[in-house]
């Protein structure tokens, strides 16, 4: 169920964030050079590596890292990253790794391939079994500002009490949290 639920909200969704996506698509393109995505690998179900779309928000050239290990990372950012971000439009591609299987619209966030730290603690707890998500419990919980043990320590409590209705609370949440810019990185 839960996949087909993923399916049909994917194809929604991007059959209405058609405009906005050709928007963005044409700002990242004016903006700064390189290409209009930006293809991610990250941990995926049971740790097998995929790779995710995001727009662009970086600069060419930005370490392959989680931003918050960057030393200044508003320095990398491009002219309109910033905005991307707040906004978690840089998001949007990620539908496409909905639409492929290898994302669920709820799960825990996609590891970086090179967070060891976060992929060893998440599979001793069994979090690694799970499709990871566009948004997750941890992201409803702190977002960035969670420290790697206290996301795990959510991913779990997602994975002992997942449930469809967990997903459409996890779901509404995210777009109250989006739409207020709340714990949101840049």
């Amino acid at each position: 169920m839960k996949r087909w639920f993923d399916l049909m909200l994917a194809i929604l969704a991007a059959s209405l964030l058609l405009i906005p996506v050709v928007l963005v698509s044409l700002a990242v393109r004016l903006s700064s050079k390189g290409p209009i995505l930006y293809w991610s690998d990250r941990i995926g179900r049971h740790n097998i590596i995929f790779s995710m779309p995001k727009f662009r928000s970086m600069r060419i050239g930005t370490p392959a890292v989680a931003t918050h290990l960057l030393s200044n990372p508003d320095t990398y950012l491009t002219p309109i990253g910033g905005f991307l971000r707040k906004s978690s439009l840089d998001e949007i591609p990620q539908l496409w790794s909905i639409l492929k299987g290898d994302m669920s619209f709820v799960g825990p966030r996609p590891a970086l391939f090179n967070q060891n730290d976060l992929i060893a603690l998440r599979t001793q707890c069994g979090v690694h079994e799970l499709v990871p998500g566009l948004t997750g419990w941890a992201q409803i919980n702190g977002r960035d500002e969670l420290f790697i043990p206290e996301k795990v320590k959510l991913d779990a409590e997602y994975l002992k009490k997942k449930s469809f209705r967990l997903d459409l609370k996890i779901i509404i949440l995210t777009a109250i949290k989006v739409i207020q810019r709340d714990s949101v990185s840049h």
